[in-house]
């Protein structure tokens, strides 16, 4: 959902179609009953995972308010910021990465409106600059992208040693497909064009993709829903998943 970025090398990976579709959508992306009403449904979700991974990953007390105190975390296709500032509040130094300029403005105006010091960026991850990160995360973006071997080995270049890196995709099922994008879409919980069903990533390719970069793949977990728990965390991977990578 959140839009995708070129990458370090030759491999281009940004559709300016999807950062033009992405970049509309970037006024009312705070908005809960806006065009992004099922991002603020999902990011509860996806923020419980990336809590219990951090503590399992870094030894932290679960109870701790501030896990990622001295450590930065870069969000990449980070939209207007839905997971920057939880990350922030977390403690982390954090970075945020669109391709739409759209986007990182809104992102910027609505963390100096909650008092958060984040550095937002627009452009191509390989020319911004950037240093490592002990945490990297990629939420809904690796199926908007068009060369996807070249932006997994972009992210793996912004992992520091030791780090952990944490990626949420649909999966290509032929629930996926009834479901979010001929269902979702066409009753407007999701904007139209949202989503393209062929560049869904299961979670094999994933894994491929990962080990390609020189990462190992964690296991997933599926974001499910049902009428009596709505969006949650689950065993079942059909429609959505969310994982954990590391280095080695």
């Amino acid at each position: 959902m959140a839009n995708a970025t070129k990458t370090i090398g030759s491999g281009i990976t940004i559709r300016p179609e999807e950062a033009a579709h992405f970049g509309t959508l970037a006024a009312d992306w705070w908005d809960p009953k806006g065009s992004s009403a099922m991002l603020h449904r999902l990011n509860p979700v996806r923020l419980g995972f990336v809590r219990a991974a951090i503590d399992v990953h870094w030894g932290g007390d679960p109870r701790g308010v501030r896990p990622l105190a001295g450590k930065r975390a870069l969000d990449v296709g980070c939209g207007a910021g839905l997971l920057c500032e939880p990350l922030a509040r977390l403690g982390a130094a954090v970075t945020g990465v669109d391709a739409a300029a759209e986007n990182v403005a809104a992102a910027a105006a609505h963390a100096g409106g909650a008092g958060l010091i984040i550095d937002y960026r627009h452009g191509e991850i390989g020319t911004l600059g950037l240093s490592r990160f002990d945490l990297v995360c990629s939420m809904e973006v690796i199926e908007h992208v068009a060369d996807k071997p070249a932006f997994v080995a972009a992210l793996a270049a912004c992992l520091a040693p030791g780090g952990l890196m944490i990626l949420s995709t649909p999966n290509r099922t032929a629930a996926s497909k009834m479901l979010l994008v001929e269902g979702a879409e066409r009753l407007g919980m999701i904007p139209r064009g949202t989503h393209h069903w062929d560049d869904f990533v299961t979670p094999e390719e994933l894994r491929d993709l990962l080990d390609a970069a020189g990462l190992t793949m964690g296991e997933p977990r599926g974001i499910a829903w049902s009428p009596a728990k709505g969006l949650h965390l689950s065993g079942d991977l059909a429609l959505n998943y969310i994982v954990g990578a590391t280095a080695g």
